[in-house]
């Protein structure tokens, strides 16, 4: 049993979140998601308002089928509205008909938002919040209270804010959560009044908070609360949101938890943490930000060959935690400032024998550099770059051969939607092989064209999905004659790789990187199916 201070966790990806720039949830994706926020753990999942559209009215009637281990699921409203009594009020009565233990209702808390806003007396207001509570109170829902625009109310009314949380309580509120609804707190203002909250009420109620991130500081000012005497923080799991986003949970989980001596979820879910950020990324639609803290691609990368060498020979001299505690992993990113240490490194993985003095060693990180500067990048090309080093150490075989290809392309386009034809003719295993295909243009056109000159040889290119093309001009002076550098992402269901290809026409550069998807593919297919390095 841990002795660490709990601190719940309240995740709003479904209601805050979804309000983010093309962000657009299924009723289906919402279930998903809350199943991915239970497996890690998060205490509550505000799913919203079950009131404001018949999707959510839809969600949560599917949702009282799902059988949660750790999360509650929490229904999300305002308080009744001025004329209204709260046995009348429309949006309360939606509230109750979610069905959820918890709910979560906000009030103004901020006098101009009282008065220049809804139009209400500041007594309105306090009986308002005091009314609805107690009515959700009384029919057996534990309220959770969002004093919307707390900060910046009790900046200019202190007393006032307070007697909002005051009317909260008297309803039987059992959590009062302070939200930074503007995103504009400095931190030792966050800190301050939350500590000014928790001292006046922190016996009667439990004290959250509720950051935005407009001043890049959601994060702090959520720890800040914390620290302050805050056990209930809510955001996003990956921080999106409206306008500039929500407070960032992953990163406000693993702080709290590896760093500062509290418990956010069960200690052993901790390694969950950049798996469940990846599904619900995927689900989202959205790509998991590189640069995102504990969970992001590049939160354990090292490029610099000073730093490689150091992390090889001890990894906590350049990182602050090991990634697995938080299931991500370190990478190396190979690249002109890479060193011998990194290649060495990755060589390892192909062939033992290969000594860190070895001449072959010298020479892939010359080729590197060369690569590099006509504009290939293999920090983002893992693919690529572990066929040249297969190339390089004697590693690699051809598995076909290029005779030619064509494409052409026809505008405007013909009734199906193909606008694109390519015609390749291969050498595979001795045979020539001639193939055309058409694609919704001219790299698609290849790309198809290519799947069936390979398929009946070997029929695992089936398997091979492209889920992402890019396409960089390196030198824009030269306008369109400017060499391009194609990366292309590639996934056969249980690995991904990145292949890269560069020339000054792109067709050729995407060429180059089709084939190295396709290469890598069949070589890794043939080392599991020998469990030998070939």
């Amino acid at each position: 049993m841990s002795s660490a201070k709990k601190v719940q966790m309240f995740d709003s990806t479904l209601r805050d979140g979804s309000q983010g720039e093309g962000i657009s949830y299924s009723v289906q994706d919402k279930l998903n998601i809350v199943r991915a926020l239970d497996e890690l753990g998060i205490d509550f999942i505000e799913a919203g308002n079950p009131g404001s559209n018949p999707k959510d009215m839809e969600f949560f009637a599917e949702a009282k089928k799902l059988q949660l281990k750790n999360s509650k699921l929490v229904a999300f409203g305002s308080t009744r509205r001025k004329d209204n009594s709260a046995v009348e009020d429309v949006n309360l009565q939606s509230i109750l008909s979610a069905g959820t233990d918890f709910v979560c209702i906000f009030g103004k808390s901020w006098d101009f938002q009282v008065t220049d806003i809804i139009h209400a007396t500041l007594a309105e207001n306090l009986e308002m919040i005091r009314d609805s509570v107690s009515y959700l109170t009384k029919r057996g829902k534990q309220v959770i209270y969002d004093a919307e625009h707390f900060f910046t109310g009790y900046k200019e009314n202190p007393e006032y804010a307070m007697k909002t949380l005051q009317a909260a309580v008297d309803g039987g509120a059992v959590c009062l959560n302070l939200c930074e609804t503007k995103g504009g707190a400095m931190p030792g203002e966050c800190s301050r009044i939350t500590g000014a909250v928790v001292e006046k009420f922190g016996k009667a109620a439990s004290i959250g908070i509720h950051t935005h991130n407009d001043s890049g500081l959601a994060v702090a000012n959520s720890l800040l609360a914390v620290e302050a005497g805050a056990t209930h923080v809510q955001g996003v799991l990956l921080g999106f949101g409206e306008r500039t986003g929500n407070a960032n949970l992953s990163t406000i989980i693993a702080d709290l938890q590896l760093k500062m001596g509290y418990e956010c979820i069960p200690p052993e879910n901790m390694k969950m943490l950049t798996p469940i950020c990846k599904r619900i990324a995927e689900i989202t639609n959205i790509s998991l930000e590189p640069g995102m803290p504990y969970v992001g691609g590049n939160a354990f990368a090292h490029k610099a060959g000073m730093h490689i060498d150091a992390v090889i020979k001890n990894p906590a001299a350049y990182e602050h935690i090991p990634p697995e505690m938080v299931g991500n992993e370190r990478t190396f990113l190979m690249s002109e400032v890479a060193g011998r240490s990194l290649v060495f490194e990755k060589i390892q993985t192909f062939d033992s024998s290969i000594t860190k003095n070895s001449p072959i060693v010298a020479e892939i990180v010359k080729k590197v550099k060369e690569m590099e500067f006509h504009g290939y990048q293999f920090e983002g090309a893992d693919g690529s770059f572990e066929l040249l080093v297969r190339k390089a150490i004697g590693k690699y075989q051809p598995f076909f051969n290029l005779h030619y290809y064509k494409t052409s392309g026809e505008f405007p386009r013909i009734s199906d939607g193909q606008c694109a034809f390519a015609q390749v003719k291969l050498d595979v295993d001795g045979a020539d092989v001639v193939t055309a295909g058409e694609g919704d243009g001219p790299v698609n056109a290849l790309d198809v064209a290519l799947r069936k000159a390979l398929e009946e040889f070997y029929p695992s290119v089936k398997q091979i999905h492209l889920t992402d093309y890019k396409v960089r001009v390196l030198d824009g002076k030269t306008a369109t004659a400017s060499s391009v550098r194609v990366l292309i992402e590639s996934s056969d269901g249980t690995d991904d790789w990145t292949t890269i290809g560069v020339s000054s026409d792109v067709m050729e550069a995407s060429y180059l990187a089709l084939v190295d998807s396709f290469e890598y593919k069949l070589i890794k297919d043939i080392e599991k199916k020998y469990h030998k390095f070939i």
